[in-house]
């Protein structure tokens, strides 16, 4: 693999110029530090700066300026899409920026560009508070945020990019600044989920609310008989369902021996995830219809710290393996739809993979459109396609089943998706105007204003950070 070519004595001024490390190929670190959690992306920068606060941010800044290197920006490392990370350029890694305080009697915490959601409960729940986060504890703060964020308090409290209170950035002409609603109003709206691209983000303020320290959660699965019909079921839940409570659906085969019995381990099932954000006494009796559709084959739910519950998928996605993700969102959950959905889970190559139906609404509609860049506040679902396999060999075969299964569920779609479940962003321009609507024209005016240069377009548009 070719890489830039820098002087020798320009990259050691600059290994002078910073507190953190700047890795070289060929540096004994040089292979873990381009490495993301997606095994899929194997990319080979030029540099690696490992930035330990703000100063050094500004300075790999420049000197990729200088330097007319292509940037990325990596924080938690969390990266589905692969623009944590580029081939013969600069990454920015703020991996190592992990801090986070908290401010109990305002309820709020400020937290570093590189923190984990794992980071931010650690530190919160100690004082009984919690702001939306994802549904793995490893994904990237940063990421997820800046994409809007879908996680399980969406409902009760927003999206991860509601519940911003400000931001801090570092621009591509090396300027620090502060976005929030009363200062650079208009980069503030950008930055709620319109996906980066405009900058690198050193530090985010979130409101916190009381949730935990134990919430009351369901996590139960059933058997393939019957998958259309717990799906049906599902959607009426939903319309019924306090605003507390947050779930999604995954219909796919799920194997693990240690869970269920042998007879049922390779085959089909659905299953449902999700909490309650109030009392744990409200929550058991708000979930419990969903652990009351039928015979469940396991069934996990319960009363559990938020911490705990916030972790419980991580082992599914463990380092390394090989993810494809995209999405729709959804006009509604009809029974065409729901017939599509058992249709693409039972043809998916890997046994790992995953259909799923997250419920919006709640708390994400009390923030009108035009109060910030996400664009998926009109939908009630959000459809989720995850090719998730071990073997590169497979690579082909899995992705061309997601994009099948995109291309057919589009008929249930205006055609916008969630920046986090991206794909590879194919489609260029034209998904991105389609996913953003009115909004596109002000955000390509942001990119101008702040990144007239395109220092920062490998994360146009992407959830570069997660």
């Amino acid at each position: 693999m070719a890489h830039s070519t820098i002087d020798d004595e320009r990259i050691e001024q600059f290994q002078t110029d910073v507190h953190g490390d700047v890795i070289r190929p060929g540096d004994a670190e040089y292979d873990d530090a381009r490495t993301v959690w997606n095994g899929m992306i194997d990319k080979y920068p030029t540099l690696i700066v490992r930035c330990r606060g703000t100063a050094d941010v500004i300075r790999a800044v420049e000197f990729a300026r200088e330097n007319d290197l292509r940037v990325a920006v990596r924080g938690g490392g969390h990266n589905v899409a692969g623009t944590a990370v580029c081939d013969d350029g600069l990454v920015i890694d703020l991996s190592e920026m992990r801090d986070v305080w908290v401010d109990p009697d305002e309820r709020t915490a400020w937290v570093q560009g590189g923190a984990t959601w794992a980071d931010v409960d650690h530190e919160t729940q100690a004082f009984g508070l919690a702001t939306p986060g994802g549904v793995v504890s490893k994904t990237g703060v940063a990421g997820l945020t800046l994409g809007g964020g879908i996680g399980h308090l969406r409902c009760a409290y927003g999206l991860s990019c509601d519940n911003l209170r400000s931001v801090d950035i570092v621009t591509a002409d090396g300027r620090h600044l502060t976005a929030s609603a009363d200062e650079n109003e208009v980069l503030f709206w950008g930055l709620c989920g319109g996906g980066g691209g405009l900058g690198v983000v050193t530090g985010f303020e979130f409101e916190l609310h009381p949730v935990g320290p134990e919430v009351a959660t369901c996590f139960v699965l059933y058997p393939e008989e019957r998958v259309a019909e717990y799906l049906r079921a599902y959607r009426e839940y939903v319309l019924e369902a306090p605003d507390g409570v947050t779930t999604l659906s995954s219909t796919g085969v799920m194997p693990d021996e240690g869970l269920f019995p042998v007879d049922m381990v390779d085959d089909l099932k659905v299953g449902f995830l999700g909490c309650y954000a109030g009392s744990p006494e409200d929550g058991e009796e708000a979930l419990a219809p969903l652990r009351e559709l039928g015979e469940p084959i396991a069934d996990f739910s319960g009363t559990m710290p938020y911490a705990e519950f916030q972790r419980i998928l991580d082992d599914d996605y463990p380092d390394g393996m090989r993810y494809y993700w995209k999405s729709l969102y959804l006009d509604g959950f009809t029974e065409s739809a729901i017939d599509r959905i058992r249709y693409w889970a039972g043809t998916a190559p890997s046994p790992l993979s995953t259909v799923d139906v997250w419920e919006l609404g709640g708390a994400i509609t009390d923030v009108d459109f035009d109060e910030s860049a996400f664009a998926g506040r009109h939908a009630p679902f959000l459809l989720g396609i995850e090719a998730n396999w071990k073997d590169s060999a497979n690579d082909d075969i899995n992705v061309e089943w997601v994009r099948d299964c995109i291309a057919d569920m589009r008929q249930f779609s205006d055609g916008s998706f969630y920046l986090n479940f991206p794909g590879f962003f194919e489609g260029g321009e034209a998904a991105m105007e389609t996913t953003f609507g009115p909004a596109y024209e002000r955000l390509i005016a942001l990119k101008d204003e702040y990144d007239p240069e395109g220092l920062f377009d490998l994360n146009r548009g992407a959830n570069s950070t997660v």
